[in-house]
């Protein structure tokens, strides 16, 4: 290529992409003095046909005025998506939570369980981890089973990170077969030591059977199942929004202006 074509087609270059660049400023900088996303000076026709003549140089694309328009449009508002959008939410549900792996009996059960492990936190908190329990559980074949299917340069880059032991343990564990055995275990240990289902125990006979299922032999299915659900309600809370406000977690928080540095030299 000769200096003058290379100098013609830089300048082009130059003008596709501050082309770009004005068309979005634009946009945002309009939206943002109006309170309302204005629509691109060009048709949807002129818009196609223009990038037919003149093509981005590559790694730039087209903004999407449908998506530009949505996100802009939301600053403030509720995130409700409107009709036919391409973007998938998950908002709350107001519904009563439906257990994956656990029987509505076996979860109820669980659910008191995880309220005497941890104590003194709110019905909603300890409802979250139970809820945790369940879905950990529920996902533990798929989890396993996408371990087992590692690429084997992916499965030696994990263990040299995580370690052999970390890698081997999600290949061949079965936490949801502890869970079975040992939630069976345990409603047996209730009818042996009081003669009733362990919903039915008052508080201080639920504790002493906790406390006689961790004493158990290491081997059995209720002290597995309990060492289990003790580890995972744990965990489960304190990844919930209050544990993370219990343990003044600022991870997931960000600053509007730069804070600036308070160092004074």
């Amino acid at each position: 290529m000769s200096d003058d074509s290379k100098r013609r087609f830089d300048c082009a270059d130059d003008l596709t992409r501050r082309q770009w660049i004005l068309q979005l400023g634009e946009l945002v900088t309009l939206a943002g003095v109006s309170g309302l996303v204005p629509e691109m000076g060009a048709s949807p026709t002129q818009q196609a046909e223009e990038a037919k003549t003149i093509a981005l140089p590559p790694g730039l694309y087209r903004s999407s005025q449908d998506h530009l328009t949505h996100a802009l449009s939301s600053g403030g508002k509720s995130w409700t998506p409107p009709s036919g959008s391409q973007t998938e939410y998950a908002p709350p549900s107001s519904l009563p939570y439906q257990p994956q792996y656990f029987s509505l009996e076996d979860f109820r059960i669980v659910v008191r369980l995880v309220e005497v492990l941890l104590g003194k936190v709110t019905p909603s908190g300890s409802s979250q981890a139970a809820q945790w329990f369940d879905l950990w559980l529920f996902s533990a074949p798929a989890v396993r089973a996408a371990a087992q299917q590692l690429d084997p340069l992916h499965r030696a880059l994990a263990s040299a990170f995580y370690g052999e032991s970390s890698v081997r343990e999600l290949e061949t564990n079965r936490p949801e077969a502890v869970a079975r055995a040992g939630i069976g275990a345990l409603r047996d240990l209730s009818s042996r030591m009081y003669d009733r289902d362990f919903l039915q125990l008052a508080e201080v006979e639920q504790f002493e059977l906790l406390r006689t299922a961790a004493k158990a032999d290491p081997e059995s299915s209720v002290h597995k199942f309990f060492e289990l659900l003790r580890i995972e309600a744990i965990r489960g809370y304190y990844t919930s929004a209050e544990g993370l406000e219990e343990l003044d977690y600022r991870g997931n928080a960000y600053y509007g202006p730069c804070p600036g540095c308070e160092t004074r030299r």
